[in-house]
């Protein structure tokens, strides 16, 4: 063996819980990505999704990634600066600025290849880049890869936002970065106030509307239209793997922001674009949201429903208004053991442990879709209420 896989075999954190019989990561579906799924030939119920809108079974949404692979083939051999930019990318891409309110919009081949693209290159050495300390991931990676001071902000905290700021040079480039819904938490950026500083300090806004695309705004156009700062906001980002029901991503901007991107972000120049199968679906997915408002309704009932219920049962959920609802366990071990008596008990929950999260934030991740029935929400409560219990969790 040599040294690089000794020093990697050291790291035996999975194998330990495998051995205590509460690993709860990889479970293979077996069926479409519904409310309903098919493990080991059990139905269980998915609580666990991040398909907001419920349209990854969509009959339209397949039928539209059907058509574009008998038209297109199945994949474009290329990236988008070569080879690989079709007609159906550069139409989708026109739709999606109109729908969040900018000039221009580019589409990556995932969401996470959006932020890492985009964050890593829009500013330079003499900038500087301030984070929510809860972004996602994807904004990490790519704030680690600019050549740019980086300094965060406690959650949400708009006297600690301020105070980093106050700290940069008055005539640097100073770029906010948060998520619009916070993956994990569930709660909502303050936007308004992100604004109000920004214009104080001469800073831009970069907002990741992964999880409020589908879910928040008219039409469901997200975070920034919610709050009616679109126009406020420099760079809007969204995934098509929520409520797109597909796999991708894009960034909306002005024109010459999206122009400097699309000759410089290299996970977007040095990646194989968007298959047509990928793009035509995230189309389709969101003329439907577009024209079926209905959804989103649906999806709000629910949503206050189940939070009225886990707030009235006692659970702790923090600051969440929104369909990721967070089960706090604080206990690294009980988080894994609450995940498999649920599943044992037909539901299925993801739990959130470090580096997702701090090690007394563990919790349990609690999506709805708009598939989701009132009945499948009262079931899945009681039995989360139950486990919990179990665990004197409550």
């Amino acid at each position: 063996m040599g040294l690089l896989q000794q020093k990697l075999a050291k790291y035996d954190t999975p194998q330990r819980v495998k051995e205590l019989g509460l690993y709860p990561y990889f479970r293979c579906i077996e069926s479409e990505q519904d409310t309903e799924v098919l493990i080991d030939g059990k139905k269980v119920l998915m609580f666990g999704s991040n398909s907001y809108l419920g349209l990854t079974n969509d009959p339209r949404v397949i039928e539209a990634a059907v058509n574009a692979t008998k038209k297109y083939g199945t994949g474009c051999a290329g990236s988008r600066f070569l080879n690989g930019t079709l007609d159906l990318h550069v139409e989708l891409e026109q739709e999606l600025a109109e729908f969040v309110g900018k000039e221009d919009a580019i589409i990556y081949s995932t969401g996470f290849q959006v932020n890492l693209g985009v964050v890593s290159c829009v500013t330079g050495r003499e900038d500087y880049i301030i984070c929510d300390e809860l972004d996602h991931a994807s904004i990490v990676e790519g704030r680690r890869l600019s050549f740019s001071t980086v300094s965060k902000f406690r959650h949400n905290d708009m006297e600690d936002l301020e105070k980093e700021l106050q700290k940069c040079r008055p005539e640097a480039v100073k770029l906010i970065i948060v998520d619009g819904v916070f993956s994990m938490e569930g709660d909502v950026a303050n936007l308004p106030e992100i604004v109000r500083l920004a214009k104080k300090y001469d800073a831009s806004i970069m907002v990741d509307e992964a999880h409020g695309i589908g879910v928040l705004g008219k039409e469901g156009r997200g975070t920034c239209d919610h709050f009616g700062v679109s126009k406020d906001v420099d760079l809007i980002m969204g995934t098509f793997s929520k409520s797109l029901a597909s796999i991708g991503g894009f960034i909306a901007a002005d024109k010459e922001v999206i122009n400097y991107l699309r000759h410089n972000s290299r996970s977007y120049i040095f990646s194989a674009s968007n298959t047509p199968a990928a793009t035509a679906a995230a189309r389709e997915a969101l003329h439907i949201m577009k024209t079926e408002p209905e959804r989103i309704k649906h999806l709000w009932d629910l949503t206050n429903y189940a939070l009225k219920c886990f707030r009235d049962l006692g659970f702790e959920i923090g600051n969440t208004s929104t369909p990721i609802i967070p089960l706090y366990v604080r206990d690294m071990q009980k988080t894994f053991m609450v995940t498999k008596m649920l599943h044992e008990e037909g539901i299925f929950i993801n739990p959130v442990v470090p580096p997702a999260c701090s090690p007394n934030d563990t919790l349990i991740r609690f999506s709805l879709m708009a598939t989701h029935t009132k009945e499948q929400v009262d079931f899945a409560v009681s039995k989360l209420t139950k486990c919990f219990k179990a665990l004197e969790l409550l």
